[in-house]
């Protein structure tokens, strides 16, 4: 059985970091693209970053790009997200997702499994 397991998240204020991690079970991690997700109250789904299962293509969202990274450690079978300088609206509930293919991608709909995901509130 596959399961994406997310932590890190938090209550933090305006310019603080945090570091979400997502931990991958049941599925070969190192075959998988990656992706953050998040979802505010009453937004839809959106992208935040993606890694591609050899490292080499990445991709943010123009919100995030400059202050989140994120990076893969195959060996432990996770994914992160440094988030640095975090804004109020970079508040939501934080997603992780895994999907085959050889390019990341920023559709959701694309992606095979997700995770339960992780709140990360920022305060102003």
């Amino acid at each position: 059985q596959v399961q994406l397991v997310e932590s890190g998240g938090g209550l933090v204020q305006a310019g603080a970091s945090l570091r979400l991690a997502c931990g991958a079970f049941g599925l070969p991690f190192s075959r998988y693209d990656m992706g953050w997700f998040r979802q505010a109250p009453g937004k839809e789904r959106e992208f935040v970053a993606a890694i591609s299962w050899s490292g080499p293509i990445i991709d943010y969202a123009d919100s995030v790009k400059g202050r989140f990274t994120i990076s893969r450690d195959n060996a432990k079978n996770t994914v992160y997200l440094q988030m640095n300088s975090l804004k109020p609206e970079d508040t939501a509930v934080y997603y992780c997702g895994a999907r085959t293919g050889s390019l990341v991608s920023r559709n959701q709909h694309v992606y095979d499994y997700w995770g339960q995901g992780t709140q990360v509130t920022v305060s102003s």
